[in-house]
């Protein structure tokens, strides 16, 4: 099972600005469940909380208020059942591609056969056996971010939380890693929360979207396209694509006055 509810999450922030403090307000009593192996896009403009919202699921940061649950148990810190993939890779640049996915497998506690075993299986499974060799420094933009998906996986977490994984690639390597990002889930049945600024990359991706504002959940919606969703080209062509890409885009414009 990989659960995730946000139960009433604050999360305020205390910035020191020329020796005054101001405080921030990044989550305001934000409230949404993330089903078992369903995948929730956050979308929304800069500032509104998304990633903020995602540290917190991760335990990178604690909040202010409320609380966030896994299957029912709180999280408190980072654990194993939770894997999180950054917009860059943050890969070792001392490592090969295999041995970085051989790190997070030995914070795991694993050794032996079962370690290169795991880590190989991981990298094939993103399309990387052949270049499980290579240091960061020899792989694309596009290469580092499978790697850094691999290496996410490979702990088997119960959810993988992705914070703008594809944002910083060309559009073709973005297009491509949607689609095996889409195979991956049909594969494994992983709960994903994923961040995007991308109104197309979300109702691509998502089973449901939540629309943040001002650090609250503005809307909550269903995309309403069956799975497995086949070739993306074909999917943007259709008119339920066309319809909630334009629900987002009108949720996200709507006059501040009528954020609740």
């Amino acid at each position: 099972m990989g659960e995730v509810t946000f139960h009433d999450v604050s999360k305020r922030f205390a910035l020191r600005v020329d020796g005054q403090v101001h405080h921030v307000q990044a989550l305001d009593r934000i409230n949404f469940t993330v089903r078992d192996g369903e995948i929730v896009a956050l979308i929304g403009p800069s500032g509104c909380g998304k990633t903020t919202a995602l540290r917190v699921a991760m335990g990178l940061d604690a909040s202010t208020g409320g609380r966030v649950t896994v299957d029912g148990r709180e999280v408190h810190g980072c654990g194993h059942d939770r894997g999180m993939v950054f917009q860059h890779a943050e890969l070792l640049p001392w490592l090969s591609a295999l041995q970085n996915v051989m790190f997070g497998l030995e914070m795991k506690g694993l050794r032996g056969g079962e370690l290169r075993d795991t880590a190989e299986k991981y990298l094939a499974l993103v399309g990387l056996s052949d270049s499980q060799n290579r240091r960061p420094h020899q792989l694309s933009g596009g290469m580092k971010q499978r790697v850094g998906i691999a290496r996410a996986l490979a702990i088997d977490p119960k959810v993988l939380l992705m914070d703008e994984p594809f944002g910083a690639l060309d559009a073709q390597t973005r297009e491509a890693l949607q689609a095996e990002l889409l195979d991956i889930h049909a594969r494994t049945g992983k709960t994903i929360i994923f961040v995007t600024h991308d109104l197309d990359e979300a109702v691509l991706i998502a089973d449901r979207i939540v629309v943040m504002r001002g650090g609250k959940v503005h809307d909550i919606m269903t995309v309403p396209l069956p799975r497995p969703r086949g070739d993306l080209v074909d999917v943007r062509g259709t008119h339920e694509f066309a319809e909630t890409r334009y629900k987002v885009w009108r949720d996200l414009h709507e006059d501040e006055s009528v954020v609740h």
